[in-house]
């Protein structure tokens, strides 16, 4: 079937999006502006015509948002909204063959995860005041946020009944399918959440009953937007605002979040000596190959393990001195 127009088809896929395969509206927004953008560029090189679509225009159009400075996720996401459409429009008989079907898409950037040092966490931890009903329960969930690596949607989701005391353990459950894993929780963490418990929430709870953890200030359960904004706020003052000293530069960590606190639990670990394993299963992981990202190391501390553990580093260094 020779399809001859493409806006029409373009319209009944985003339909098909929404409705049948239940695609969120933001996905279907930039399915739309991603589209879009690939039959402008197909009209530039003269095609106008779904079937005359083939890999050599694809490529071409890789080759242009790369020279045009598009990050490479950019570029996965927009090959993925054109490998979509013609998946679709093959399984409606308009095109003969999905142009886009083996096509290799360029290989994702793997960034390594932002970190705060350990002096510095502990600066931040110090900051929420623990005199203020606030301050008690933003110590205690920096604290858990630390002490366990946790997601910030695993953070909210605890319940009071999560928390065990004794042996020191946290009940995390994940997601829609509630996958559980059991973290541990350390000193600190265990002590801030007592005083949060004992002087801070019951005065945050206003005399309701409800399971949740953490509390917001009208008494219901905390969200993940709120942690973000409670973060930020002691990340401000770590840089000089507000009242905060200027040790820290603000731009250390512009885009601080409640995932740099899972990012340096794990770096943290895996620098002291944590096995690999023990920090997938605490981090909640379901392939290694995630938690080997936190490997990462930075150049003096390579030296400073090559200098103590090479039987002839210390030689090396001290010739060179000589010379």
């Amino acid at each position: 079937m020779p399809a001859t127009d493409w806006d029409r088809w373009q319209d009944e896929f985003l339909a098909y999006c929404l409705s049948a395969r239940g695609g969120s509206r933001h996905t279907v927004t930039a399915y739309a502006q991603d589209l879009t953008q690939f039959a402008a560029f197909a009209r530039g090189r003269g095609v106008t015509r779904l079937e005359r679509v083939d890999r050599n225009l694809v490529r071409a159009f890789l080759g242009w948002m790369t020279r045009a400075g598009y990050s490479r996720a950019t570029v996965l996401r927009k090959l993925s909204a054109v490998r979509s459409f013609f998946r679709f429009l093959g399984w409606r008989g308009v095109v003969p063959q999905n142009p886009v079907r083996d096509l290799l898409s360029p290989r994702r950037e793997r960034r390594l995860p932002s970190y705060l040092g350990e002096a510095e966490v502990a600066r931040l931890l110090a900051l929420p005041d623990p005199t203020t009903p606030l301050g008690l329960r933003d110590r205690a969930l920096l604290e858990v946020l630390y002490a366990c690596g946790l997601r910030v949607s695993e953070l909210v989701a605890l319940d009071v009944g999560d928390v065990d005391y004794s042996d020191g353990f946290v009940l995390v459950r994940r997601g829609k399918g509630k996958k559980q894993r059991f973290v541990p929780l350390g000193s600190f963490a265990i002590r801030a959440l007592g005083d949060y418990l004992a002087r801070g929430r019951p005065l945050l709870a206003r005399g309701r009953s409800t399971a949740a953890l953490f509390l917001n200030g009208r008494g219901g359960r905390l969200s993940d937007r709120s942690v973000r904004r409670i973060l930020e706020g002691y990340v401000l003052r770590m840089g000089g605002g507000e009242g905060g000293s200027s040790e820290m530069s603000a731009c250390a960590f512009p885009h601080a979040s409640p995932h740099t606190l899972r990012h340096s639990f794990a770096t943290h670990l895996l620098q002291r000596g944590a096995d690999l394993r023990s920090v997938q299963e605490m981090l909640g992981h379901a392939s290694v190959k995630t938690t080997q990202i936190y490997t990462h190391v930075d150049s003096s501390r390579l030296r400073e393990v090559y200098e103590r553990a090479h039987p002839r580093a210390g030689e090396v260094r001290s010739r060179a001195g000589e010379e």
